[in-house]
């Protein structure tokens, strides 16, 4: 049977780990919502990575629509091709463009399916795809086929929480949220990136973080993967200017622009650094 205990590259906490394992078992999508920077995405490469199956991933945008993640059909390409006596125009697979959900559920084995900011798409998107997900299956109306799933894939779905998702598409899914980590976990996950790294920099730069995040006025709080990218930098320039001590607030300011992305939040941080003692 089929279990995500985590990766080496990737700190899963135990309700998160109850979470995924309840969706292989049920064969119910996984619906991971969490702020930005929390790790969704990253979430399915992983257990993907972990159980040694396949990955295919359907970035949603604003302008996406669920029959595209099924087939198109491109009926001004076959146009085209009658008008210059194309031979395969009498073939009209040759026009049929297959989607992500189609490419998986053609997979012959069981693989992960991330269906990725579903919330970007119209309000509308989930309900086209509830019988799809459902019963793992769909109708091509011009083949005249049903598709249906040779193996039900490990579908996960992520979302900002920019819209309200249908109540019945959330009955059809398994939900998760995934909690901004605590500086314990938050401290498991610097030391998976950053295993050699200094640990009294590390100890000062989640001083900072935390601190700046427990700011409330601030328009976007700094997430994990900001985090991790100005530790980046921090490991970086320590390498360059082994001398140097960050000792001092202003010996991490030069990087902030790397957690704080507005003007408002950065002119803030300048006027309230004082607050931070490293």
């Amino acid at each position: 049977m089929l279990r995500f205990e985590g990766t080496d590259s990737y700190v899963a906490t135990p309700e998160l780990r109850v979470a995924v394992n309840a969706a292989i078992a049920l064969e119910r999508p996984l619906l991971v919502k969490g702020e930005p920077g929390t790790g969704k995405t990253m979430l399915a490469h992983e257990v993907a990575r972990a159980l040694g199956r396949p990955i295919i991933t359907w970035h949603i945008k604003s302008t996406t629509t669920a029959q595209q993640g099924l087939y198109e059909y491109d009926a001004v390409a076959r146009l085209r091709d009658s008008q210059l006596g194309d031979p395969r125009v009498n073939d009209i697979a040759h026009y049929i463009r297959k989607g992500k959900l189609w490419e998986a559920f053609e997979a012959p084995e069981r693989i992960v399916l991330l269906i990725d900011e579903i919330d970007k798409a119209d309000i509308e998107f989930p309900n086209d795809l509830l019988l799809e997900l459902d019963k793992m299956e769909f109708y091509c109306y011009e083949l005249g086929i049903t598709v249906k799933a040779q193996n039900r894939p490990i579908i996960i779905i992520t979302s900002n929480n920019e819209k309200e998702l249908p109540d019945a598409f959330l009955r059809r899914c398994l939900f998760h949220y995934i909690s901004f980590p605590d500086p314990e976990t938050m401290l498991q996950i610097v030391n998976v990136h950053f295993p050699y790294f200094e640990q009294k920099l590390i100890d000062k730069a989640m001083r900072i973080f935390y601190g700046l995040r427990e700011v409330t006025s601030l328009k976007k709080k700094p997430s994990t993967s900001e985090l991790l990218d100005w530790l980046k930098l921090l490991q970086m320039d320590k390498q360059f200017n082994p001398n140097k001590k960050f000792d001092a607030i202003e010996d991490f300011e030069e990087y902030a622009g790397i957690l704080l992305k507005n003007e408002h939040d950065l002119s803030l941080f300048h006027k309230l650094k004082s607050r931070f003692r490293l």
